[in-house]
């Protein structure tokens, strides 16, 4: 679906910014309570000037499916992203028949790595969750490995901590049986690392290349997305 996503875009400067550095997609934020949450207005202004082979995905928390579709249309999005808890009270969390009712818009499915234990899989809840999709007609069509969250945290912050991901607990888990994106703590220092630790095959960032929250650094996106690129076009090479 892409490479390089640059998520929390907030302005259509910004957005024009990272389609001019080299950027595969940016993500709109519509989850109350983010620092980088979008009005319709702004969302509808971002996607109708950004150029066509940049894709839109819109992220969301516990929004009906009627919602979500509704904003993707309105604003012309390709995918919408889930970031909700796999269960839970329904303001935070999406459950797997999501997918099925958001056709025919692709899911990209937020998943998270589970405490250690004694299963070595520990992403064994997200695999069930996809597998539980499948069953309802459709399961995601790429799923976004991030940072791991508390059941109490509020939705607003369901969106993204920025904290890193464990890059070599990722590659010692079983693939996922969709393409898998990691997240979580990404800069361009260290995004090359984090692509060849855990054989990542795209990569997203939001405060990784921002001087505040909602405000992308231009040389910080431009650097993030070289050095993606970079590691990704030797990969390719080996």
């Amino acid at each position: 679906m892409f490479e390089v996503k640059i998520c929390g875009v907030t302005s259509v400067d910004d957005a024009m910014m990272i389609a001019a550095a080299g950027a595969d997609a940016i993500g709109l934020n519509f989850i109350t309570g983010s620092p980088r949450c979008l009005n319709l207005k702004i969302a509808t202004e971002i996607s109708h000037n950004l150029p066509k082979e940049i894709l839109r995905i819109g992220v969301f928390v516990g929004r009906p499916s009627s919602e979500m579709l509704s904003i993707t249309k309105k604003i012309g999005l390709d995918a919408i992203q889930l970031h909700g808890l796999f269960d839970g009270p329904p303001d935070k969390s999406d459950p797997p028949w999501r997918c099925d009712e958001l056709k025919p818009y692709p899911v990209i499915r937020v998943v998270r790595l589970e405490d250690p234990s004694i299963e070595r899989d520990r992403l064994a809840t997200a695999r069930q969750w996809i597998d539980a999709a499948a069953a309802c007609g459709c399961r995601p069509a790429m799923a976004l490995l991030d940072a791991g969250v508390s059941r109490e945290a509020n939705p607003g912050t369901l969106g993204g901590t920025g904290h890193t991901v464990d890059w070599e607990a990722v590659a010692d888990a079983p693939s996922l049986p969709v393409p898998t994106t990691l997240a979580g703590g990404l800069t361009p220092d260290n995004v090359a690392t984090a692509i060849r630790t855990a054989h990542a095959t795209a990569v997203d960032t939001a405060s990784g290349v921002e001087s505040s929250p909602g405000q992308k650094d231009p040389d910080l996106v431009r650097r993030f997305i070289e050095s993606a690129k970079q590691a990704f076009s030797e990969r390719d090479r080996a």
